[in-house]
């Protein structure tokens, strides 16, 4: 597989791939969390099947939980964070087309979401601490992914999520659930730059600018990334804070204009952030419970999921209204990544019990749902229309997204999403 792919994308966890004999075809990787697997997806713009899975983890008796994934800028490389360690989590290193393992890294707790800064070069993954105290603050570890060394440890919020990296490579940004906070990291200096509460100003309204500016400074103090430390320096941090109504899960930048999307979970809105001015622009009133969301390339539509509602909506950018909203297969909608063609969007949607999760997928260009949704089905797997091709298994979470034709595997956009 190696040598066919020319290109890889990936945004949440979705990868596309051009053949010269299917010049349509997407390829996207998903993780099944409950399952410790990765799938490969092949979408040719009628159907989608899975090419292969891919057990991941070294631990047979244990449920390690894959959580995060991205691809390295040459493409040579796939990085996975497998978050259930006990007590720490790890990253994990594999070759794309054979898939074979390479190395692993012991991280903090619970690592989630990551991306690989096109300016340093890299990795920059949250420590999201899912099953530790909640009241303090959690960091952000950044790896060299060459040499699978942990470099630093800087600490942000509680429970930080959606690591992404502004497109010149710059600044990274993650939201803290339990601290209600948007945190910019100098990718440079290692450090926080900038901190941002994520609520908006009290008279803001709905898809209007503000003058209000709400940003905050914030001094990092860095830690010492020795996990030996790790409980004590974080035990220096405990907050005493009641949890903040928006509980931001997700922040997207947008991947021409200097604007980032941050996802308020609990107060079912997305504000745009301005990045030179550091204040919110707008306000988007979302459905129940938005938990990702992604821009399209083109910049013109922004896709977010909605996991209290079943839904995934498309909202209209420029017009700042949402122009389309579906209904999703399962209950709980999860993880959102746009083409790189911005012609479809996949989404990840969990099983319940033993019902199994689905990705599905939607165009975009008409603003309807794809018929391949009609071939999940319930049970312990989905079969493709023939009955013979499992779809997918557990539930879904990231979705690197790649293009391929031709003989290297370069990426072409480092994008976001769950």
């Amino acid at each position: 597989m190696k040598s066919t792919i020319k290109k890889i994308f990936f945004v949440f966890s979705l990868a596309s791939f051009s053949f010269a004999a299917f010049p349509n075809d997407y390829y996207v990787y998903v993780c099944a969390e409950s399952e410790d697997e990765v799938a490969l997806i092949k979408f040719d713009g009628r159907q989608a099947v899975v090419e292969k899975t891919i057990p991941v983890g070294v631990w047979p008796l244990e449920i390690e939980g894959p959580h995060g994934i991205t691809v390295s800028p040459d493409g040579e490389h796939w990085y996975l964070s497998m978050a259930h360690g006990m007590p720490y989590g790890h990253l994990y290193k594999y070759e794309t087309g054979t898939d074979k393992f390479v190395e692993r890294v012991e991280l903090g707790m619970f690592p989630a979401t990551m991306e690989i800064s096109k300016a340093t070069g890299l990795l920059y993954v949250v420590n999201f601490n899912l099953h530790g105290g909640h009241s303090k603050a959690s960091t952000v570890s950044i790896v060299d992914p060459d040499e699978m060394v942990e470099v630093e440890r800087v600490e942000t919020g509680v429970m930080p999520h959606g690591s992404r990296i502004l497109n010149n490579g710059l600044k990274h940004y993650s939201v803290a659930m339990m601290s209600g906070m948007l945190y910019e990291i100098d990718a440079m200096s290692m450090e926080v730059s900038r901190t941002l509460q994520t609520s908006p100003p009290m008279k803001m309204k709905k898809g209007k600018h503000s003058s209000h500016s709400m940003h905050s400074m914030h001094n990092s103090k860095k830690m010492d990334h020795g996990h030996k430390n790790d409980n004590k320096a974080m035990g220096k941090m405990a907050m005493d804070h009641k949890m903040p109504p928006e509980k931001p899960t997700w922040v997207y930048p947008h991947p021409n204009d200097d604007l980032l999307y941050v996802v308020n979970n609990g107060t079912d809105n997305v504000v745009e952030v301005d990045v030179k001015e550091w204040k919110v622009n707008r306000i988007f009133k979302t459905d129940k419970g938005p938990y990702n969301c992604e821009v399209s390339r083109d910049g013109k539509y922004m896709v977010v999921t909605y996991k209290s509602a079943a839904k995934t909506g498309v909202w209209d950018l420029k017009k700042g209204k949402e122009v389309a909203k579906f209904n999703n297969t399962r209950k709980v909608t999860h993880g959102v990544s746009i083409s790189p063609d911005s012609r479809y969007a996949f989404v990840t949607v969990e099983g319940v019990g033993k019902e199994p999760g689905a990705v599905e997928i939607f165009d975009l260009k008409k603003l309807k749902l794809f018929i391949f949704q009609k071939y999940f089905g319930l049970g312990m797997g989905c079969f493709s229309k023939d009955s013979k091709t499992l779809l997918e298994r557990g539930w879904g979470w990231e979705m690197p997204l790649l293009q391929a034709s031709g003989k290297k595997c370069e990426v072409e956009n480092d994008a976001g999403g769950i």
